[in-house]
């Protein structure tokens, strides 16, 4: 029988051996046939789809969602000023602390007002004196039109003193202008705060020589409100205008990346044109920053809220994944096999998704250890370190309920 065994295993080989020896070629082939077949049948075992892989998962849920685009803006001032002198001058008197908050109308600088009330000084005496040539060349005109109604004086004598007194009127005029022109220069030798706000460096200190519209003395940012102004995609510019034009939309932005504690605002601007560079709409929004949360310049997050969904089909942002043919989640079935299952996202808001379709109320999704999962994997789920098997959606819900 064995040697009938290794004619059918090994004809050729069995015909070269010569009679007697194959005995021996039968116990040397033997137990590698059977350490052969013992580790075909252990990779059987330990195949792939029968492996048990450990895996964290959260339930789909259904919960009211805000319909909302998430994006990063900058905030901006409501209104910003740059101080320059209006006159020629030394700087004698800065009048405020680096960085303080100033009220509109309150004293900043002064620039040496002693120049100006001289000129102004010099314009009004210029009016008085011009004033009492004007007054007597009326009275030179009025005469004249006596005696040339008398037939006593000649058209040509009436012409010179009607010249006369016009001109001297002109006169008062143009030296009344000049006393204003002095007057209000030196005003200008004041310089105010226009808005309220608060007030940066001093850019150019006392002593200093300063000139008409030359260089800034300081820059008053007005921060109560504050602007913060963001990008959106074009593509979703149509849906915008459509909840735009139904009711104010509101806004949040995120200070220090507290999601907690967003500051509330309003869309108050959306660009005239979109910028061809980045297929980008601009838009703006204001906050009234009452606690002087957000500040110019800084970079926030922003939530912008189009509409409330009260259905929304919810799994964690961590559960989707995204693959050559779009987004898919691991569904873990009943079976506890994960199973790859194509969806759409409506929209994604935070560290949450709202699944358009694919997916049911109910269905459990792998949320950590995808990269090692395929279809039919069989998998083992794990508590995550909230502590428990929902625990993702239970935080992520609990995070955008507080937003």
């Amino acid at each position: 029988m064995t040697a009938t065994m290794n004619n059918r295993l090994y004809p050729t080989r069995a015909w070269r051996i010569a009679d007697g020896s194959w005995r021996t070629f039968a116990v040397l082939l033997l137990p590698l046939l059977a350490a052969s077949c013992s580790k075909d049948a252990s990779n059987r075992r330990r195949g792939p789809g029968e492996e048990a892989i450990p895996v964290t998962a959260t339930l789909a849920v259904v919960q009211p969602m805000p319909m909302s685009i998430s994006t990063f803006g900058t905030v901006q001032p409501d209104a910003s000023v740059n101080l320059k002198s209006l006159v020629d001058g030394i700087i004698t008197k800065v009048y405020f602390q680096k960085g303080q908050q100033v009220r509109k109308g309150d004293l900043l600088f002064t620039i040496d007002p002693r120049p100006f009330q001289a000129a102004l000084t010099q314009a009004q005496a210029n009016l008085a004196r011009d004033t009492v040539l004007a007054d007597n060349a009326q009275k030179a005109e009025q005469r004249a039109e006596a005696l040339f109604g008398k037939g006593v004086s000649s058209e040509e004598e009436l012409d010179t003193a009607k010249a006369s007194a016009a001109s001297l009127a002109a006169t008062v005029r143009a030296d009344t202008a000049m006393v204003d022109r002095a007057k209000l220069d030196l005003e200008h030798c004041s310089i105010t705060s226009p808005i309220d706000g608060r007030i940066g460096n001093i850019l150019s200190d006392e002593g200093n020589l300063v000139k008409i519209n030359d260089i800034p003395l300081a820059v008053v940012n007005r921060i109560r409100p504050v602007q913060v102004f963001f990008s959106i995609p074009q593509n979703d510019l149509p849906g915008l205008k459509k909840y735009h034009a139904q009711s104010p939309l509101t806004v949040r932005a995120y200070p220090d990346n507290d999601r907690r504690d967003p500051e509330t605002g309003r869309l108050v601007f959306i660009d005239n044109s979109i910028d061809p560079t980045t297929g980008t709409v601009r838009l703006g929004a204001v906050f009234d920053n009452a606690q002087e949360r957000l500040w110019p310049g800084q970079y926030v997050e922003v939530d912008l809220t189009l509409s409330m969904q009260n259905d929304a089909h919810v799994v964690p942002s961590a559960a989707v994944e995204t693959g050559r043919d779009g987004k898919y989640v691991f569904v873990i079935r009943a079976d506890g096999t994960a199973q790859v299952r194509p969806v759409t996202v409506a929209m994604t808001a935070g560290r949450l998704c709202v699944i358009g379709s694919g997916l049911s109320a109910g269905e459990r999704v792998v949320t950590i250890g995808q990269f090692r999962l395929s279809s039919g994997s069989r998998v083992e789920v794990k508590p995550d370190s909230a502590g428990g098997d929902n625990a993702a959606t239970k935080t992520a819900a609990t995070s955008r309920a507080a937003s």
